[in-house]
């Protein structure tokens, strides 16, 4: 429902150059929508609170992404005014944690930014409303690191401002002002066990706050999300929570309690930030095309595709197209562990029962062609037996200028006709790799089967070859191969 409002506040308009007059700049905001909780799941018609402060007469306001984005309205309260304003986002950015709205009417106070030098002991205070709470609230303090690690679950800035001017939920977006009201920094965080309040500088934050004001995101794909990891390390990502209408995120088909666990096949999250999830963005360009995995949670499905490209679909999964084809069709690996080669080239997550790994070069008789690792709970029986699980994973540069994929299959082709059945060649193909597999049954005795994948990057089909060769026992073992396709990758320059 759209609220009537003043159309101009003439008499508190200007600004603020007091610490009484921050209060008239600074507004509470009430974002309206259904979210999705790691812990509650689907939240319907949620009401979250956050703060925001005005910085153009016009009704421009700064505030964190993680009070607006993917909300179906917001309402504003101004200082003296008993009913809420409407308010459009203009830009958001996840990564800065940052967003500017532009609130309905003109006329208003706003907050200029202190451009002098920030260092401990500066005498500062936080402006907002915590908890939610209606009444202006303003709490006092100094700078304890004029560049404290900004790395959170929620944002991805090299270093922010750490105070102790007290700051709760609610405050969040908030302004920290000197005494004589100019703009220090952004409240977003805080840490209510060791009392430590954070705030994303001005300084740093004015040229992110100037293109979103002109209706532009901002190393953003339009989520607001978190990064997670479960206790056992086998899932990490960014936990979304909600989608931006519109955005890169929304056309790839991205939804509230997706898990976005890879881009460009990098695992997302693994040290419960979103510092790879943001490098990535700030290392290409608004509207290049990013591989993206997910993990729809409530259904445990994988998806695959692109932002700025292919929608997601269901990934291909061997554990189901084979799982009535195992010998044991139970058991589980608990853990995963996600480990590289000696050359720090390659790397891919295991199962962590698959203890005995090795990094060892890639060979071809004396001569080192590319990097690779091996790894079974029994090294020697993997190699020697058909009745050890485990993983072969080899990339090489020198290969990829000789032959193809086809003829790489064709070498491993002629290791196991003798003693399994050839059940056929298959087309691969996920959000970075295009190739083919082989699928070998009644492998000796224990009637084994063995897959074998060779595939190129999309992107670059002749920078190298990876292939993968996976012995399997059991369902357990084909839910870890599924995991190995998903996380192998090339990190390193290789050998």
């Amino acid at each position: 429902m759209h609220q009537v409002a003043t159309p101009e506040i003439s008499s508190q308009s200007g600004m603020v150059n007091s610490l009484e007059g921050v209060k008239n700049a600074t507004v509470q905001i009430e974002a309206q929508g259904s979210f999705v909780d790691p812990q509650l799941g689907t939240v319907y018609n949620s009401a979250g609170r956050g703060t925001g402060f005005i910085i153009d007469p016009s009704g421009i306001a700064v505030t964190n992404n993680h009070v607006v984005t993917g909300a179906a309205l917001l309402k504003v309260w101004v200082a003296g005014e008993s009913q809420p304003r409407n308010a459009r986002v203009l830009g958001v950015s996840e990564c800065w944690d940052l967003a500017v709205i532009d609130i309905d009417g003109e006329g208003y106070p706003y907050l200029g930014y202190y451009e002098g030098g920030i260092s401990p002991g500066m005498e500062v205070y936080a402006a907002g409303f915590p908890l939610g709470d209606p009444e202006y609230t303003l709490t006092k303090g100094i700078v304890s690191k004029a560049q404290a690690n900004g790395e959170s679950s929620w944002a991805s800035i090299d270093a922010v401002i750490e105070h102790d001017a007290r700051i709760r939920g609610g405050n969040s977006g908030g302004p920290l002002i000197t005494p004589d009201g100019k703009v220090v920094g952004v409240n977003y965080a805080g840490n209510d066990v060791f009392d430590q309040n954070f705030a994303i500088s001005a300084q740093n934050a004015i040229p992110v706050i100037e293109k979103m004001r002109l209706g532009e995101d901002y190393e953003s794909i339009g989520i607001n999300g978190q990064a997670v990891v479960s206790e056992d390390g086998s899932i990490s990502g960014v936990w979304v929570s909600s989608v931006k209408s519109g955005s890169p995120a929304d056309k790839s088909g991205l939804q509230g309690g997706d898990i976005l666990t890879t881009k460009e096949r990098l695992v997302l999250g693994l040290d419960g930030t979103m510092a790879d999830y943001c490098d990535i963005l700030r290392s290409r360009n608004p509207h290049d095309t990013i591989a993206i995995e997910v993990l729809r949670f409530d259904t445990q499905e994988y998806l695959s595709g692109q932002l700025n490209g292919n929608k997601l679909e269901t990934q291909f999964s061997f554990a189901q197209e084979f799982e009535n084809e195992v010998v044991d069709q139970g058991g589980s690996y608990s853990e995963f562990v996600t480990v590289t080669d000696d050359y720090g080239a390659i790397q891919v997550s295991i199962p962590t029962a698959w203890a005995e790994v090795s990094g060892e070069p890639w060979y071809d008789g004396d001569d080192v062609i590319g990097s690779s690792i091996v790894a079974a709970a029994n090294i020697d029986a993997f190699y020697n037996t058909y009745d050890e699980p485990g993983v072969f994973f080899g990339v090489s540069d020198d290969v990829a200028r000789l032959a193809g994929y086809i003829q790489l299959l064709d070498v491993y082709r002629e290791s196991f006709m003798g003693d399994c059945s050839l059940d056929g060649r298959y087309p691969y193909e996920d959000s970075g790799f295009l190739g083919s597999y082989d699928v070998f049954t009644n492998c000796g005795s224990t009637g084994s089967i063995i897959i074998v994948l060779a595939a190129r990057p999309i992107a670059n089909e002749t920078s190298f070859l990876a292939t993968e060769m996976v012995q399997i026992l059991s369902d357990a073992d084909l839910v870890a191969l599924d995991e190995i396709l998903r996380t192998f990758d090339v990190v390193g320059t290789l050998p």
